[in-house]
């Protein structure tokens, strides 16, 4: 881990603070010194024109030298009217070109002599001393400023993302109130063992994961999932480092030590996004090496070959010195990372964490979503969905009331279903008398006095006219060998599931259900949401199976919640992982982890991913035509070499740069996602 320190935190924390006073010191100084160099050159300039009609010019003994040079091999004249700057203009343009340049020109011939390679640096001084050479002085002294400017542009967008960080990192508590016999000892949060209890206070953080052991409250988990509504804990409910208490105070028993907190996984997720790099990076890294030195070539040929062939020498060594500037990249590089980063970080203030932009280009390729069932798309708890009566004399409320009595002495998941229902509708429960267990079947017994049997439709054989239930889970109730009713039970959905579902039909992407539940549960679901495909009663690896066979026709997203689709997670283009908080396994093996929970994030992910996208080939588009135009210009002549350097660093490399941090304001925004999401999040009864 960075600095020696194994906590993400911590190391983010004074990575933070070094790059915070790294950032300010080296900042101020190139400010001054660019400053400092712009207010000399524009004295300079004012000087010139006090010079312009006078003979005092500095002798050209450079210029006279290199045409010696050539001439005696060569047959042209050097051109006389090549004027030197008057002194006084000329001492200031060389201290305005050495203040700004003279940093340019020590990482430019460090890079050189270190690790042989020529950087953007040292063509940049060779311009610089190329202008000087030809006496274009005050456009040497132009170039470095502007060079500078660009240099500052890069830092803003890397200052940007940085800026983000230092949020996150400054939202974690440092420091926790550790409970240690009578006393309340305040202590470093890394300072806490698995075990200890930790009091909080009202308007604190949460210094480490762990469990209420004591008080009741609401905390405020925008840090983590970006959702600011208040959640009531109160004893043996999970609470996560870095949310805030809001009302009472509460003993938390703490779970995970400092550096394995939820917090902490997430911190080193975002920090670890800087490093993972998608292939049109990779791309423009790979072209980069190959323009540079290729516009290189064109430039000494063009700087050399005229004057071989007799033409004027300083024209063409001016122009070449163009096509040096001009083969800088500057826009061309910071074009991608810097739309990539800026997506990633909006989409981590929207409560999304995506592991890079190798994952954002590839989800904007997606072509087919694949979900899980349980936990996904439905809640995972079952619930009661309708109480049907079979006999006319019948009323809901006997068949109700029946069940959750009996249902009331198991311990099975549906007997729990049964017994809420009862309890939300508020019928009471009867005496029960004669209780018998059926394991797999059902229940039997009387309740006040009358006998009762709650189960599968077996414990009626009698019965024949029985109508044929759609759903995923069924009981009986009957009497005296008659079935009375029946109850209907299946997993709810989430509210958002058929708002995700549409959106991203809408957005021309296939749906697929892919599940280890029965076939009829599953056929409930996608009939319900009306997938496109789902494939049921599948083993783990089965569902690797089917993901690997539909990412051999297009990219492929698997959405799940993380821990029994891990396997499917990782096989799919993209993995996304439901139930962020609290799951593990969800953070390991998926690409991106909604913390929120929330299915209908899933259609603002693709949208933010194919902006993204659009946004990187328009940014590589424009800073190629440019450059390539801007070639073209320099090898006529049609151009000077400020200019070149302020449309082709300076302004491409501003308009690529607001370009990118714009791109994420672009997608639609969340009212417009509520408004449509309201007309889905009613919930709908699965029933014939």
């Amino acid at each position: 881990m960075s600095l020696g320190f194994n906590c993400p935190v911590c190391a983010a924390e004074l990575e933070a603070e070094k790059y915070e006073e790294d950032e300010f010191t080296a900042n101020r100084r190139v400010s001054v010194r660019v400053a400092a160099s712009a207010v000399l050159l524009a004295v300079a300039l004012l000087l010139e024109r006090n010079y312009a009609s006078s003979l005092a010019h500095i002798p050209q003994l450079l210029y006279t030298w290199i045409a010696r040079f050539f001439s005696s091999f060569l047959t042209f004249l050097p051109s006389t009217d090549v004027l030197w700057e008057p002194l006084p203009v000329s001492f200031l343009l060389v201290v305005s070109t050495v203040l700004s340049g003279y940093n340019i020109a020590f990482i430019g011939v460090r890079e050189l002599a270190k690790s042989r390679r020529v950087t953007v640096n040292l063509l940049v001084m060779v311009a610089i001393v190329g202008a000087f050479a030809i006496g274009s002085m005050e456009e040497g002294a132009t170039v470095a400023i502007l060079f500078n400017l660009v240099e500052m542009l890069e830092k803003y967008a890397e200052g940007h993302v940085k800026g983000s960080i230092r949020k996150l990192v400054a939202s974690f508590p440092s420091t926790a109130t550790v409970l240690r016999g009578d006393k309340q000892v305040v202590v470093h949060a890394h300072s806490v063992s698995v075990g200890e209890l930790v009091l909080v206070k009202p308007g604190e953080r949460i210094p480490l994961d762990g469990v209420v052991v004591e008080g009741e409250t609401s905390v405020n988990q925008s840090p983590i999932t970006g959702e600011s509504i208040p959640v009531p804990k109160t004893v043996g409910d999970e609470v996560y480092a870095g949310i805030i208490n809001n009302e009472g105070s509460i003993k938390v028993r703490v779970t995970k030590p400092a550096n394995e907190t939820f917090y902490s996984k997430m911190l080193s997720i975002v920090r670890e996004n800087e490093k993972r790099r998608a292939p049109t990076e990779k791309f423009i890294d790979r072209f980069a090496r190959l323009y540079t030195p290729a516009v290189i070539l064109v430039a000494v040929m063009i700087a050399l070959i005229p004057p071989l062939l007799g033409r004027p020498l300083i024209p063409w060594v001016y122009r070449g010195l163009m096509l040096l500037v001009i083969s800088c990249p500057c826009a061309l590089v910071i074009s991608t990372p810097v739309t990539m980063l800026s997506s990633i970080m909006a989409a981590a203030r929207k409560g999304i964490l995506v592991k890079g932009g190798i994952h954002i280009e590839s989800l904007s390729k997606s072509i087919t979503f694949t979900f899980d069932k349980t936990g996904t798309l439905t809640k995972g708890t079952i619930k009661v969905l309708k109480v049907i009566p079979l006999r006319r004399e019948v009323e809901d409320n006997e068949i109700l009331k029946a069940a959750a009595s009996l249902e009331a002495l198991s311990n099975h998941p549906i007997a729990k279903a049964v017994v809420e229902k009862a309890l939300q509708d508020g019928v009471e429960l009867g005496r029960v008398e004669d209780f018998k267990s059926m394991p797999g079947v059902g229940v039997s017994g009387k309740v006040d006095g009358k006998p009762y049997v709650v189960g599968r439709r077996i414990l009626f054989p009698e019965e024949h006219n029985v109508p044929k239930l759609n759903t995923e889970t069924s009981i009986f109730v009957g009497s005296n060998g008659v079935i009375l009713g029946a109850i209907l039970l299946g997993d709810e959905l989430r509210e958002d599931a058929r708002y995700c579902v549409e959106e991203l039909r809408r957005r021309k992407v296939k749906t697929v259900i892919i599940s280890g539940d029965s076939n009829e549960a599953v056929n409930v679901v996608a009939r319900s949401l009306n997938v496109d495909e789902y494939y049921a009663e599948l083993l783990p690896h089965e569902k690797v199976g089917v993901v690997k066979n539909l990412s051999s026709m297009g990219g492929v997203a698997m959405v799940g919640d993380g821990v029994n689709d891990a396997p499917s997670l990782a096989a799919a283009d993209v993995g996304i992982a439901m139930g962020g908080i609290g799951s593990g396994v969800a953070i390991e093996a998926a690409s991106i982890t909604l913390m929120k929970d929330r299915l209908s994030e899933i259609p603002y992910l693709l949208d933010l991913s194919r902006k993204t996208m659009l946004t990187v080939k328009q940014n590589i588009s424009l800073s190629i035509a440019v450059k390539l135009a801007l070639v073209a210009l320099a090898a006529l002549g049609l151009v000077s070499l400020w200019s070149v350097i302020l449309v082709g660093d300076v302004g491409l490399s501003l308009l690529v740069t607001l370009n990118a941090l714009a791109a994420p304001r672009k997608i639609k925004n969340s009212t417009h996602m509520a408004r449509r999401l309201n007309e889905f999040s009613r919930f709908e009864e699965i029933s014939a």
